[in-house]
């Protein structure tokens, strides 16, 4: 007797659907890097930031490092702890695409993987509140909007782009009806391990969202789940957050705000005098309009639905909000709102524009042609965003991608990391320490006869190429025994007591023994170098990246919200089986 199954055919046709649907996405996002692979690495604003730290943490991996701390190719091998201020995620990512890729493809790659997590999980989210073909086609729509464009072209912001496959499901956690305080929690985690700038817009749309939602439901469930999820979400990623917070009294992070970083130099066609910040704002700004004028047009167009929608209200007051905080009366407002000032940039909320306006498009399509389910309506939806993304990637080629300098390509950077080392960032230089006094070309340790000989003056010079002066030194014997990126020892004999002056940047962090005996309160060098004061005869000098009291609380923390994650998990699944049961 034969035996046959058949599935029905309406779970084949459905599977079939949703498989064209996500093909239709991912062939969006592989057109919109096409360019990249075409045409070479975009080496826009941030790309030599984001490229050197992933090269340095594979190199500290190749070390035994699986978690870096300290950038020791920063400040031309003086070093800068640039990995406890940067969100972990996007470097770990990059370095990680390095290793299993050449490295001339990894930051397409990674572009890549954002476009497409950004499509497909704005689908996930869009599927909630309008039907799959409407949200699919905003999830092409938010995955080809022009500022992610200007992000991974132009501005090469690799973790702000990778942040954007977050706030989609920031959005489906917060306002859907079910019990969702655990998913949400790790996605506010995620955001603040893969961007700090879009972490705090996150929990700033998060709040928005649950009020105003509460406002409208007179209900406060949503208000109690955001603020569960983001205090479980902070302790999950308190191991990043913590040190990052207390640690910036070590460093001079208010750099990082200095005048043409500030949010008031940037305010929609501001001009400052300064041409590289202008040209970068107007751009940002007509972003803006565009961005608008389709989110406004689909706003009122969504309206004309017979069908009400849980979604549209938050949208289009979120909207508003996102108007006014681009304008220059909303100074007060990011002078006062905590972390605020820190985005820099008023054009950054164009993120969650993005967001708002692809959402609000797709709920304008209820009702119209393009919902339809006929081959017809198939082929002229998959056809018209294969045409939309085309011409956007080619928009971005020709306006936002940026050619690389002799230096600025993978190849030259990747030969500087081994040989002199990069320019420092001025927000995690040491306090009270002048990183432009930095010197070129300076040898692993020299003894010197006083702590300030042998320094540079950036007054006169930034990072001057070191020579010898031998007027400043020490005849010293000087035996290197080990030279890694957090741990380095060195043996040195002296016929008369000195100062041995390494090539590497003074930080609470670095525990020095001389000779097995902790050696506390270093003398300071206006470069910032750390300074070991020697005896006369010989020396061991070690120096070891250490974690402080802040780094062990984070951690501690984080084990806890874990913990708290782990049980929450397990009594939901319980009550799941209950019900079930």
């Amino acid at each position: 007797m034969r035996v046959s199954f058949h599935f029905p055919h309406s779970l084949s046709s459905n599977a079939t659907r949703h498989h064209r649907r996500r093909s239709l996405i991912l062939a969006c996002a592989a057109i919109a890097v096409l360019p990249l692979a075409w045409r070479g690495t975009s080496c826009g604003h941030d790309f030599d930031f984001h490229l050197q730290s992933w090269l340095e943490v594979v190199r500290h991996w190749s070390e035994g490092i699986l978690y870096p701390h300290w950038d020791a190719s920063a400040n031309y091998g003086a070093g800068e702890p640039r990995f406890v201020f940067y969100p972990p995620i996007s470097w770990l990512l990059g370095a990680l695409l390095g290793v299993l890729l050449p490295w001339t493809w990894t930051p397409v790659a990674f572009s890549m993987i954002a476009f497409a997590g950004c499509g497909l999980s704005f689908f996930v989210m869009a599927r909630e509140w309008m039907a799959e073909d409407a949200a699919a086609v905003a999830a092409c729509v938010y995955l080809l909007n022009p500022y992610l464009l200007f992000v991974a072209y132009e501005r090469t912001a690799y973790g702000e782009l990778l942040a954007a496959v977050l706030l989609p499901l920031l959005v489906l956690y917060g306002l859907r009806q079910q019990s969702s305080v655990l998913p949400l929690s790790l996605i506010v985690a995620a955001l603040w391990l893969t961007n700090a700038p879009s972490a705090v817009m996150g929990c700033y749309l998060l709040g928005f969202l649950a009020l105003i939602a509460a406002i409208r439901d007179r209900s406060y469930v949503l208000i109690g789940r955001a603020a569960s999820a983001v205090s479980l979400g902070l302790g999950v990623a308190a191991f990043y957050i913590v040190p990052a917070a207390y640690e910036q009294r070590w460093v001079e992070i208010a750099r990082a705000i200095a005048p043409g970083m500030r949010v008031e130099d940037s305010f929609l066609f501001g001009h400052t005098g300064e041409a590289f910040h202008d040209q970068v704002l107007r751009s940002a700004s007509w972003i803006a309009v565009a961005m608008l004028i389709v989110s406004v047009t689909a706003a009122v167009f969504s309206s004309r639905s017979q069908r009400s929608n849980r979604l549209r209200l938050p949208l289009v007051i979120t909207l508003i909000a996102i108007c006014f905080l681009l304008l220059p009366f909303s100074d007060v407002l990011w002078r006062y709102a905590p972390e605020l000032r820190f985005l820099q940039f008023p054009w950054r909320w164009l993120l969650v524009l993005g967001l708002v306006m692809a959402a609000l498009f797709g709920l304008s399509l209820r009702g119209s042609f393009l919902e339809a389910k006929t081959r017809k309506t198939i082929l002229v939806r998959a056809i018209s965003m294969l045409a939309l993304a085309a011409v956007m990637a080619s928009l971005a080629a020709a306006f936002f991608w940026q050619p690389c300098d002799d230096e600025d390509n993978i190849t030259a950077q990747r030969a500087t990391l081994g040989d002199s080392g990069f320019e420092g960032t001025d927000e995690y230089t040491a306090t009270n320490v002048d990183n432009g006094d930095i010197q070129q070309d300076l040898p692993p340790v020299r003894v010197l006869k006083s702590v300030d000989a042998d320094q540079a003056d950036s007054s006169l010079a930034e990072n001057p190429e070191w020579t010898e002066n031998a007027a400043d030194a020490v005849n010293a014997k000087v035996q290197i025994h080990l030279w890694k990126a957090e741990v380095k020892e060195v043996q040195i004999e002296t016929p008369a007591p000195a100062y041995a002056v390494f090539r590497l940047m003074d930080y609470p962090a670095w525990r020095v023994q001389a000779n097995g005996d902790s050696l506390t309160g270093r003398p300071h060098r206006d470069d910032g170098l750390l300074t070991v004061p020697l005896p006369a005869g010989k020396s061991i000098i070690t120096v070891r990246y250490t974690a402080t009291g802040d780094v062990e609380l984070g951690r501690a923390i984080s084990l806890l919200a874990l913990c708290i994650v782990l049980a929450v998990f397990i009594q939901t699944k319980r009550q799941r089986n209950l019900q079930l049961s």
